[in-house]
């Protein structure tokens, strides 16, 4: 929700950025596709990254556009002074030079989806949260289709914004928003939106907490009318940071939640909890919120339960992989936090945990509240995690994954879960989560345990 003040400092962007030159910091995925946007448009535009790597220059020659080298002792004010705007990729942390000297000469700093927005006025719906972002804006997706609406998922994806409206026949978007779009963003523009849940996460990248809290409180910028704001009711920090009148989700007596073996919507029993194919806790929370952002949107409730009926889940979160010899495996890879290990946890028993891989700045420590039979530790955080577990249960380092799976199998009982939740990112052993969830995948198949 915009106030009048900010609404005149929103107009006196839309102005200047239809003049003059723009710069995009950061070639990943979103400034390459915002860069190519922009020239497509006719815009004058420079590129620039801090890692200058050869095929960035090869692509930067090919769109014919300036490949910038970065300031030399930290003189980025009379670079900055050339431009009218400044496009900063996602992946670009707060404590980047470029923040602070966009500042002190006036430039305004964009993310790529400012750009579609002022390019595109099709409806846009969006998502955020620290866990389960992606899940929810599938759902949401899936279910508009479904409904006959053709949605196109946008954002925090292989498509940002800005190639997304390139699609015609697209009606509408559902835009995953994470906090380092939020954080950039000019003029978040989406209604309805849903907040999932908070935790400590991406401190690597934001100055601090607080920095981390008011990047995701800016998914309410763009909301229409406070209904508009779908909010997890259970989720305290969620709830305080939200709109008096926003529609609530998974607590007792809020629009959506769960009482015995029912999900009840808007004050009916809409399915019953047995037919939904994921139904651990934080997959009825994301039921919910899908539920309640796709029918503000447009979709029919019936082709959304449709959907929910026939969902089993996104790769490399809490996906079933095999059972051998009574032994369950869980690849959930995608975990890194430690707030999504706790929630991977929630509904399991007698799980050997394989933990590990760079942190990003938090706190571990909260792993305790798990309660594992046995813990194999993995990658940079090892020795961190060792000493967590330590006094709780059967803990080991293993150096590879091959060598973390044989160690979980060792200390499996028969029913058991040998669960793959790193609560680290995956770049000190692998390029991605996906890698590393399938390394986990093509250990736990070499295994000779034998099915059942």
């Amino acid at each position: 929700m915009v106030t009048p003040s900010g609404q005149a400092l929103l107009d006196d962007w839309r102005v200047l950025s239809m003049t003059g030159a723009t710069l995009v910091v950061g070639l990943g995925v979103s400034g390459t596709a915002a860069a190519e946007a922009l020239v497509a448009r006719g815009y004058e535009t420079s590129v620039m990254d801090d890692s200058k790597k050869n095929w960035m220059y090869e692509w930067a020659e090919k769109l014919s556009v300036d490949f910038l080298e970065v300031p030399q002792g930290g003189d980025w004010e009379s670079t900055l002074q050339a431009f009218s705007q400044i496009v900063v990729s996602p992946g670009i942390p707060d404590r980047h030079p470029v923040f602070k000297a966009a500042s002190r000469v006036g430039t305004p700093i964009l993310d790529e989806s400012d750009l579609a927005s002022k390019w595109d006025t099709r409806p846009r719906c969006a998502v955020t949260g620290t866990n389960g972002k992606t899940t929810v804006v599938t759902l949401v997706t899936e279910m508009l289709r479904e409904s006959g609406v053709n949605a196109i998922a946008a954002g925090n994806t292989e498509t940002p914004m800005v190639t997304a409206i390139d699609n015609s026949a697209a009606d509408c978007f559902v835009i995953e928003a994470s906090s380092f779009r939020l954080a950039n963003s000019a003029n978040f523009s989406a209604t309805p939106a849903v907040w999932l849940n908070f935790a400590p996460d991406h401190l690597d990248h934001h100055y601090d907490l607080s920095s981390y809290l008011a990047a995701k409180k800016r998914i309410w910028d763009g909301i229409e009318r406070e209904s508009d704001a779908i909010v997890n009711f259970s989720d305290s920090i969620v709830k305080n940071n939200s709109p008096e009148g926003a529609t609530g989700f998974a607590a007792r007596g809020s629009y959506c939640y769960v009482e015995g073996e029912e999900l009840l919507f808007d004050g009916d029993s809409l399915i019953e909890i047995r037919k939904l194919p994921r139904r651990m806790p934080h997959d009825l929370e994301n039921a919910q919120a899908a539920l309640i952002l796709s029918n503000k949107f447009g979709a029919d409730i019936d082709a959304s339960l449709k959907v929910l009926e026939n969902f089993t889940g996104l790769k490399h979160r809490v996906e079933f992989v095999c059972r051998k010899g009574k032994v369950s495996f869980l690849n959930d890879s995608k975990s890194t936090t430690p707030h999504s290990t706790l929630s991977a946890f929630t509904g399991l028993s007698d799980v050997v945990l394989i933990v590990g891989g760079r942190n990003k700045g938090l706190d571990l420590s909260v792993l305790k509240e798990t309660n594992p039979i046995a813990v194999v530790a993995i990658g940079e955080s090892a020795a961190e995690i060792f000493e967590i577990y330590e006094d709780i249960c059967d803990v080991e380092i293993a150096n590879s994954m091959d060598e973390a799976v044989n160690c979980a199998v060792k200390y499996a009982r028969p029913n058991s879960t040998v669960l793959f939740s790193p609560a680290c990112t995956s770049f000190d052993w692998y390029e991605s989560y996906s890698d590393r969830g399938l390394d986990f995948i093509r250990a736990v198949n070499e295994q000779s345990l034998g099915s059942s």
